[in-house]
């Protein structure tokens, strides 16, 4: 094998040649013509969200999960008509002097009577007992709307005036005072029972114990005249008082008890109730 020295050359080929010829004659025309222009530069590309991508084969990728969010639409507004505003209820205790409505409105919880004091609860009592005696027995506007009187009805102001007429009279007897307070106590309830038992068969509309409740408040009168007849024994006295006293009782049952029945059966319904007054009247005056 022969060994070629440096001074040897290769010869190229003629296609070569021609490449270095022409690169040779770019250069020397970049030169001659200045300084080159350089183009400016491309601006980079926004930097692109990584996707996380979870190298463990036990944690799911979260990618799945943000495609599968629901995608929500904007709820449509519609326009709600809005309710008229309600009245102020009026309180029932607010107008105690000639209100217009004695009874609870029947809104909301009752209050919690089970933890007040005993002396609240008898001066609630006794503040109840004193506005229907003035809505009964006394003149009012609402006693010609007895739908709206003793709407707040009770039976312990009736209870007290039963049992105060029979004392009196027993008080009032020389002899036999408990058979006295007998006879008046069951005269009296009885007759009471009685009385709003006729009302109803008579096509009344009135609350059973609504009913007892006013006749027992309409025997306040009679409790004055027998306890003026107690303290002043004479005859001609006992006449008079036990007339007024009759006279006042019957006015106060009067429109409640006719405007429960009907017009044609007024009679029917006052009758009863007068001839038990009658008879309360002459027991006063025939006790000695």
């Amino acid at each position: 094998m022969s060994h070629m020295s440096h001074n040897d050359t290769v010869p190229l080929h003629p296609s070569s040649q021609s490449d270095i010829d022409e690169i040779e004659n770019l250069i020397h025309a970049s030169v001659q013509s200045g300084p080159a222009t350089v183009l400016p530069a491309r601006p980079p590309s926004p930097p692109r969200a990584s996707i996380p991508i979870s190298s463990s084969p036990f944690i799911k990728s979260n990618i799945q999960q943000q495609q599968k969010l629901p995608v929500f639409q904007k709820p449509v507004q519609t326009s709600i008509p809005v309710p008229p505003a309600l009245p102020p209820a009026v309180n029932a205790n607010s107008n105690a002097g000639g209100r217009g409505n004695i009874g609870s409105s029947g809104f909301g919880s009752p209050p919690n009577t089970l933890t007040e004091p005993v002396w609240d609860t008898v001066k609630r009592d006794l503040s109840r007992i004193v506005s229907n005696l003035k809505l009964v027995v006394f003149p009012n506007p609402n006693r010609e709307d007895p739908g709206k009187a003793l709407r707040d009805w009770d039976l312990w102001g009736p209870f007290f005036f039963i049992v105060f007429l029979g004392l009196v009279l027993s008080w009032s007897a020389s002899v036999k005072k408990s058979e006295v307070f007998a006879v008046a106590f069951a005269l009296l309830a009885a007759g009471a029972i009685i009385l709003t038992l006729n009302v109803l068969l008579l096509g009344g509309h009135i609350i059973f114990f609504q009913s007892l409740s006013l006749l027992g408040y309409c025997l306040f009168p009679l409790d004055i005249g027998a306890l003026i007849c107690m303290l002043k024994d004479n005859v001609i006295l006992k006449v008079v008082v036990v007339c007024v006293t009759l006279a006042w009782s019957s006015w106060a049952a009067y429109p409640f008890m006719s405007s429960a029945v009907n017009p044609r059966r007024k009679a029917l319904a006052l009758y009863p109730v007068f001839l038990m007054y009658v008879s309360v009247g002459f027991l006063i005056i025939a006790i000695d």
